[in-house]
Order: C-alpha cells, then sequence, then structure tokens
C-alpha cells in the first residue's frame, strides 16, 4: 500500500491531531503517501481531499480540535453515500483509509469494510464508550479539564453551603461522570448505566448536612437527564439551595494531556503499520496499557462498552 487516506469524523477530542500528525510521519517514513479528508465523511464523499505533507502536521501535537475539521453526515448511512465515498477514494487513488472518531465514526468504516475497502478505525471521543478499548484519545484530557472546574465549583458552594449538580457530557456512558466524580471527592455520581431514586438522593444531601458537610456536589451525566431537570426534581422534595453548572462544550476543547499525546501517537503510528501489512477492517484498542488490533465487524456486532462501575462503588464508600 502506497497511499492512504486520513479522516476525523463526529465530535472532536483532543489528541485528534496528534493522531493525525503520528499517520502523516510515520507514513513518510515507510516512503507512502497520505492524503487527509476534510469534514469526515461529508468532506469524503464530495471529494473535499488534499495531500498531506510534513510541514502540514507540525505544530499539531499541541493543539486541540482537529485541523481537518468534522461534520454531521447521517448520509453516509446509506450505501449509495457509501459508495460515492468509495468513488472518490479511488479517484484519489487511495488505497486504505484510517478512520478516528466514535462510534458513527466506525460504523462508517465498518460499512466501507464490507464493501471491500481496507479501513482502520483508531478511538477517539471524549466518552470513551468504544467497545474493544480500555481508553479512547481524548477521555484524559476531558477529564482533567472537569476535573479543574469541579475544584473552583467546590470553592463557591463551600463559601455559600449549596448544593451543586454538574452536569458532564456522556450520553450513553458514565465514564466522565464516574472518574471526576471520584478525583473531585463528589458526594454522588448518577450515571446511566446505573438507576437511582430521587428521595435517595434527597435522604444522602441531608446525610451529609447532619454529619458537618458545609455542600453536595452530585455530578451528573447528560445521558440520565439535564441538570436544571434533575435539580427541579431535589427542589421539589426539599429546599437544597441547589444550583446547576452544565460545562457543555468546554469539555472537548483544550490542549491534550501527555497521555492522550502518547496514546494519539501510538494509535495513528500503528494504524499506518497495519495498512502497510495489507490488512484493512479493523479497529485498534488498548487493554494493559498494550496496543491491539480487532476486527472492526466483530467489534462492533459482538463487543459493548463497560464503563468501571467498580469506581460507583467506591465512591458510594469514601465520599461520605
Amino acid at each position: 500500500m502506497k497511499r492512504i487516506g486520513v479522516l476525523t469524523s463526529g465530535g472532536d477530542a483532543p489528541g485528534m491531531n496528534a493522531a493525525i500528525r503520528a499517520v502523516v510521519r510515520k507514513a513518510l517514513h515507510e516512503g507512502m503517501e497520505v492524503y487527509g479528508v476534510n469534514y469526515g465523511y461529508a468532506g469524503l464523499v464530495a471529494g473535499d481531499i488534499r495531500k498531506l505533507t510534513r510541514r502540514d502536521v507540525g505544530d499539531m501535537i499541541q493543539r486541540g480540535g482537529t485541523f481537518l475539521y468534522s461534520a454531521r453526515y447521517p448520509q453516509f448511512a446509506t450505501e449509495e453515500g457509501q459508495l460515492k465515498g468509495i468513488e472518490q477514494l479511488k479517484r484519489f487513488g487511495i488505497e486504505g483509509l484510517v478512520v478516528i472518531g466514535g462510534d458513527g465514526s466506525y460504523r462508517g468504516a465498518y460499512a466501507l469494510t464490507k464493501h471491500g475497502f481496507p479501513c482502520v478505525g483508531v478511538p477517539g471521543t471524549i466518552d470513551n464508550d468504544i467497545p474493544g478499548t480500555d481508553y479512547t484519545i481524548g477521555f484524559d484530557t476531558t477529564i482533567n479539564t472537569v476535573l479543574d472546574a469541579l475544584d473552583r465549583i467546590r470553592d463557591t458552594a463551600t463559601s455559600h453551603v449549596r448544593t451543586f449538580v454538574i452536569e458532564v457530557m456522556g450520553r450513553d456512558a458514565g465514564d466522565i461522570a464516574l472518574w471526576t466524580g471520584v478525583a473531585s471527592g463528589a458526594e454522588q455520581i448518577i450515571v446511566p448505566e446505573k438507576g437511582f431514586d430521587i428521595t435517595e438522593v434527597a435522604d444522602n444531601i441531608r446525610e451529609g448536612k447532619e454529619k458537618g458537610k458545609k455542600h453536595s456536589i452530585i455530578i451528573l451525566a447528560e445521558g440520565v437527564m439535564g441538570g436544571n431537570e434533575f435539580a427541579e426534581k431535589l427542589d421539589a422534595i426539599d429546599n437544597f439551595h441547589v444550583r446547576v453548572t452544565v460545562l457543555g462544550h468546554v469539555q472537548r476543547g483544550g490542549s491534550p494531556t501527555a497521555r492522550d499525546r502518547v496514546l494519539a501517537s501510538q494509535f495513528g503510528a500503528k494504524a499506518v503499520d497495519v495498512l502497510k501489512e495489507g490488512q484493512g477492517g479493523v479497529c485498534l484498542g488498548i487493554n494493559n496499557e498494550k496496543i491491539i488490533v480487532r476486527d472492526i465487524v466483530e467489534t462492533l456486532d459482538n463487543m459493548t462498552h463497560t464503563p468501571n462501575m467498580d469506581l460507583f462503588k467506591l465512591n458510594e464508600e469514601i465520599s461520605n
């Protein structure tokens, strides 16, 4: 394989640029050409594709977001859209594609694989919800960003003796809430993977006050419900002086941590190795600190992401 492509798709994640950089630098080192696809699958179908040089990825390792941009493109779920994408790849002489993104991005790579086009999926999403890998690119940066905000909010919560509900990202997975909840010393963590009783939440706040706590921090994953709705349910039980902070898209941005830069570099280089060997239809992951290669069809069809719920139990034991 002498010419490969790379794209980023779905929500951006800190470290995506580091992964693109690794793909480009590793490919050039191996005597291959690399073409970048702008705006994900939308750009692929439109033929918005350009050759990438060493200079294009200079000073990119520390930048958040993705310089190849990203866009939602539901039409790629259709066979017509997929075949148009393959047509553009062939027009540029691209023989294999590195897809960096989350679940939707993997589904696109999965579809191309079923049409016989070699793809390698690289897990890049702040939610850490991709099956077959312990961690995804962007997760470490995000939980550190959230943790910084939580430390600041705790100061205010203590000063005003209030209950704060912090809504964090995590539509289907509670990893961000679990990790930042334990790391921040939050009193309670609410995640999609575990049901909750609002009266028990209220009882826990009261018990904390009886023990002398001056505040209560509740970390809420957005997939459960919105922060304001949750606060209304609490206020309907008692006046807890609830304040809501929705961290929103601030969780996506920022310079990636060392952990994310290294992980992205490992994934990017490995993706090139896999394509150089003539493999396709695979996705990468990290398990027990080792980069692994899995069949993408088997991974998406037979595996699911499971968060570390031991963290939930740990927080229950040490938060009060």
